[in-house]
């Protein structure tokens, strides 16, 4: 018999501790606020009790009392795990402390789980942190929404006015101009950089930049986060401030890019266009091959998946001659144990052919050259035959061993929405250009530049209509991010 108060997070469900996963896989009921992402809801087990008691300014709201009832009722069930779920830190402008003194007073136990807090999140997704070594050692978060019942204001405006660091106000988007003018009047500077994040860390987060004195004309919208400071100008000083930059790739592939984009200042839409499932099958019997060619990291991945179940491991390759579509499956195989012997300089199945056929000649178990012989292509179900057709016409004996296929994700209409709204939308394969395209209905993307991963993408994107804006000059996801800090670069030279 224990409530356990779970910090979820600023919105992005990536963010969730593994605590926090934990409790919410093991929960009997679940109460949970407004700003629960639902993705985190989703790995609740079947017949978990779902408690929505969402609070929102101006509208239809459980009261704090409710909230309280509930939990102690729930929480005397002797036979219930019950997860109090709560946006950011339960202990953060949350109202944790509140529930916890009516747990103990109902002599119910609980325990807490501490969350990522979005006053220090928001700002990080935006390129802004809240200190900087010379520009500010100190932060104070502060609430703009205080109790309304307390017979005087909490806050001294005056002495955060002096205050020598950054400001973090977290629900004070309806008295924004309020909050700026007894700041002003306090003594700091109309001309100090201020900025609000809405739904920092979010598909859809919007980051509004201004000054102290005009920050309450931006026009922003709950819920956000205020930043008030010199940090916030360190946003502008980032390549990719400003832009919001929308990644469709697999969400299991999707947050290296992403953090990468936000450590770059952009804003980040992750709408995951496609989802790879992995196809059952034994593991190959490698030592019957002269060539391996891996043609993705995810086919690395899920080819190793097979060797391991079998109890295998990177010494089944044997003596083949190992071939790597690219860096990034180049990668992938060191991290296994094997290096590639063969990395062609353009990451297509063409480029790979061409870095074949310039091999020397060296027998194979098969008495045939190196790209001859007996040769193992390791791919998607869906992907184009250049490589194993080539390799045929050489005298080789292929087979193709399909490890995944790659499926239509849903997305949400506020990921949708974002998309339309982007600055920049990537793709990173074919099958993102066409479940996107798929996915986006009637919706257009006339106001994003396109930034192709590289020929066989870009001619995906043209025979749907569209044009690439950027193409990579190098095939991975290096040469993506490459060529797209060049064309943002180029536009406010």
């Amino acid at each position: 018999m224990t409530v356990y108060l779970v910090g979820a997070g600023p919105g992005d469900p990536a963010l969730l501790t593994a605590r926090a996963l934990e409790l919410i896989g093991a929960a009997d009921v679940i109460v949970y606020d407004r700003l629960i992402p639902a993705e985190a809801l989703e790995l609740a087990k079947p017949g978990v009790e779902r408690l929505y008691v969402g609070k929102e300014g101006g509208g239809e709201s459980v009261s704090q009392e409710e909230i309280e009832r509930l939990l102690i009722e729930r929480g005397r069930d002797p036979r219930a795990t019950v997860v109090r779920l709560k946006g950011g830190d339960p202990f953060v402008f949350g109202r944790g402390g509140e529930e916890i003194e009516a747990l103990t007073a109902a002599g119910i136990p609980f325990d807490v789980v501490p969350g990522v807090t979005a006053g220090v999140a928001a700002p990080a997704a935006a390129g802004i942190p809240v200190t900087h070594r010379g520009l500010s050692s100190a932060a104070a978060f502060v609430t703009g929404h205080e109790d309304p019942h307390k017979p005087e204001a909490g806050l001294d405006w005056g002495a955060l006015a002096a205050f020598p660091g950054t400001l973090v106000v977290y629900m004070g988007i309806r008295q924004l101009g309020r909050i700026a003018q007894h700041l002003i009047a306090g003594g700091r500077d109309p001309d100090e950089p201020a900025a609000v994040i809405e739904r920092g860390t979010l598909p859809d987060q919007r980051v509004l930049v201004g000054t102290l004195g005009t920050v309450a004309e931006l026009g922003a919208r709950a819920p956000a986060i205020a930043v008030f400071g010199s940090v916030v100008a360190l946003r502008d000083r980032l390549p990719l401030a400003g832009a919001t930059v929308a990644v469709t790739r697999a969400r299991t592939q999707s947050s290296g890019l992403a953090s990468r984009l936000r450590s770059l200042g952009a804003a980040v839409v992750e709408a995951p266009a496609i989802r790879v499932v992995a196809l059952e099958g034994p593991a190959p019997n490698l030592g019957e091959y002269d060539l391996i060619c891996l043609t993705s990291p995810n086919g690395v991945r899920l080819l190793f998946d097979r060797l391991t179940s079998a109890g295998l491991d990177a010494r089944a390759f044997g003596g083949a001659t190992v071939a790597a579509i690219g860096p990034g499956t180049a990668a992938t195989l060191r991290d296994r144990g094997i290096t590639a012997d063969i990395i062609p300089e353009k990451s297509t199945a063409e480029g790979l052919l061409e870095a074949l056929a310039g091999q020397p000649a060296r027998p194979g178990r098969a008495g045939h050259g190196r790209g001859a012989g007996r040769v193992l292509v390791a791919r998607a179900a869906e992907a184009r035959d250049v490589l194993p057709n080539g390799l045929r016409e050489r005298g080789a004996e292929v087979d193709v061993l399909a490890l995944y296929e790659t499926v239509a994700e849903s997305l949400s209409d506020a990921q949708l929405e974002a998309l339309a709204l982007s600055d920049y939308v990537t793709f990173t394969s074919s099958s993102t250009v066409k479940n996107l395209i798929g996915a986006l209905g009637d919706r257009r993307l006339d106001r994003a530049r396109l930034v192709s991963i590289g020929p066989v993408t870009s001619t995906t994107l043209r025979e749907h209509g569209l044009e690439p804006h950027v193409e990579a000059s190098r095939h991975d996801v290096d040469g993506l991010l490459e060529a797209l800090l060049a064309d943002a670069r180029a536009r406010v030279s």
